[in-house]
């Protein structure tokens, strides 16, 4: 067994893997901008909704999706943002509204400014590979969602302008598809990869940009602070 598995690493050492793509540090066309500041983006997924509505405004937060909310902002406090968020987002959908408005309340910070977009509400980004058969909405649906989208990305997700001097942290309130989209853009990975990700409902994911325009992700997806019993997709 022990020549067995050093000839296993003898090959695996002679091998060499070659990257795919290389990092494209002016991938948000500000590399001569001198930003001095680390952008920290907090990517929060909207709680569980009303499956049964036929049109956005019947489509609301269940009494559980609430409670995930209010959990997730609890969340949000105790890892001390309610005094380092600069900037606080919400899709102007009617899960996204009501999920972002119970985390603004957990914060207890009334001098945090929001802002309703409509460049990230959910949709089609861009069809997934692999695809599947449950889900395979119209060739038009995915031209229309995906150029909002991909706007929606690079309005929110680049380096901090020249003039931030400090670190700021944002939370953005929005969906599944759209967050997913965003970490695949941002880490330059294959953005039709994005259904390969899940992420439950009131889950946060964590964007860090530094000035340099290496960006990493501190959490993806994480619902730790929800219990068991109570998480849901």
């Amino acid at each position: 067994y022990r020549w067995f598995l050093i000839r296993c690493l003898d090959t695996a050492s002679a091998a060499s893997v070659e990257p795919s793509c290389k990092w494209d540090s002016d991938w948000d066309k500000r590399a001569n901008d001198k930003a001095k500041a680390t952008r920290n983006i907090i990517l929060i997924r909207h709680g569980q909704y009303n499956l049964a509505g036929s049109g956005d405004k019947e489509r609301y937060l269940t009494e559980l999706g609430k409670e995930q909310a209010i959990r997730t902002g609890i969340r949000l406090k105790e890892l001390g943002l309610a005094k380092l968020t600069t900037h606080f987002v919400k899709s102007t959908m009617t899960r996204a509204q009501q999920t972002g408005d119970l985390i603004y309340k957990q914060l207890e910070n009334d001098e945090i400014p929001v802002e309703d977009s409509d460049l990230i509400r959910e949709g089609a980004p861009v069809e997934p590979e692999p695809p599947i058969q449950s889900w395979n909405p119209d060739p038009k649906t995915f031209f229309l969602d995906g150029a909002r989208i991909e706007t929606a990305f690079r309005h929110f997700i680049h380096r901090a302008n020249p003039e931030q001097e400090f670190d700021s942290t944002e939370v953005i309130v929005c969906h599944g598809n759209v967050i997913r989209y965003f970490v695949c853009r941002a880490l330059q990975l294959p953005p039709e990869a994005w259904l390969r990700l899940s992420l439950r409902h009131g889950s946060i994911t964590w964007l860090s940009v530094r000035p340099n325009g290496r960006v990493s992700i501190k959490c993806l997806g994480d619902s730790g602070h929800l219990p068991a019993d109570k998480l849901t997709f």
